[in-house]
């Protein structure tokens, strides 16, 4: 492994340490790194995100609150659906490296 202080700025990070907090404090839920996880994909009717993830209607429509008032997701309206889609290329990044570590080839070995 390398020397992973040389790559990061810790001044940089003290100053945005509350902001990642809050961004990881989000991921921490289960149901809110699966709506992520479906929305990031592409964008998602309520209907559609209750069918994939299993989610019940109340539940679903309290994290995708959170992930709205948080800004990760934003909605916009068709006719009777309201569709969500992901707002914070941050959120992305995150959702990318997160597989990476848990679900892609690389997770299988890691767990030693």
């Amino acid at each position: 492994m390398t020397d992973i202080t040389n790559s990061l700025d810790l001044a940089s990070m003290r100053a945005h340490a509350s902001e990642a907090v809050s961004m990881l404090k989000l991921l921490g839920n289960e149901d809110r790194l699966m709506l992520l996880c479906q929305i990031s994909l592409q964008e998602r009717t309520v209907t559609e995100l209750e069918q994939l993830t299993g989610i019940t209607q109340p539940t679903l429509s309290q994290q995708l609150g959170v992930l709205r008032r948080e800004g990760l997701v934003s909605t916009r309206r068709e006719g009777k659906f309201i569709w969500y889609q992901l707002a914070d290329a941050r959120a992305l990044q995150l959702m990318q490296v997160v597989h990476q570590l848990f679900c892609g080839p690389a997770a299988h070995g890691a767990q030693s």
